[in-house]
């Protein structure tokens, strides 16, 4: 399981940072709907700071995204901890997570569930990611690099498949790769950069469908994606 190595606040930075994070939670997450517990307890574990770069650790725990690099972000932290509670993942569930990017919402996933499978299309951010969860002991997630649009079938069937890249229309690969019961969710629009947030739910062969309302991704490329820059 995720385990965050023992690091005690001996200076100014740590602790500051832990300030922020637990402010981040109350203001940002709990008065704004975010109720479930282990969500919650994940967001104020999990040091965000980790995962931004260093010219902007002091933004870490702001109310919106940040640059990444290679035209990323990493997520705001209402929507991490928003899409997380969507899923109602349990501790024995198997999650594919599309879009690593930082890896932030991986660590948080890494929380939640028994094992996390993240692929990225970029080598710089799955390398980097990769290696911040290490330092973090976040050992039930595992990085990929590929195209996230095909998924990760090497190890389906999973119970959750979360995707952090806005796409036209959901790949049919994923339902390939979703066991009986399981979620999918994924930001879904025609306009490239304006989605609105679908949750689907396989039950007894048939797609339950929930729309959980308008949100901003970057776009999810590849084969079942939209293509580079186009």
């Amino acid at each position: 399981m995720f385990g965050r190595k023992a690091k005690p606040a001996t200076n100014e930075t740590s602790e500051g940072s832990d300030v922020n994070r637990l402010r981040m939670v109350e203001r940002q997450l709990r008065a704004r709907g975010i109720s479930d517990s282990r969500v919650l307890a994940a967001m104020a574990d999990v040091p965000r700071d980790a995962f931004v770069p260093e010219r902007l650790k002091g933004a870490a725990y702001d109310d919106n995204p940040l640059p990444i690099g290679s035209g990323q972000t990493i997520s705001q932290p209402y929507t991490v901890a928003f899409m997380a509670q969507a899923l109602e993942l349990s501790p024995t569930d198997l999650v594919l997570e599309i879009g690593t990017g930082s890896g932030y919402s991986a660590a948080i996933l890494g929380r939640l569930a028994a094992q996390v499978h993240s692929v990225e299309r970029i080598d710089a951010l799955a390398q980097h990611a990769q290696e911040v969860l290490q330092s973090l002991a976040a050992d039930n997630v595992q990085v990929h690099v590929g195209d996230g649009s095909l998924g990760w079938p090497d190890a389906a069937p999973y119970q959750a498949i979360i995707v952090t890249a806005g796409a036209a229309a959901l790949p049919l690969t994923y339902l390939d790769q979703l066991a009986e019961g399981g979620r999918i969710l994924i930001p879904l629009g025609r306009v490239r950069h304006r989605q609105t947030l679908i949750l689907f739910r396989l039950r007894g062969g048939e797609l339950e469908v929930i729309d959980l309302g308008r949100f901003a991704f970057v776009p999810l490329v590849g084969e079942h994606g939209w293509s580079e820059g186009g």
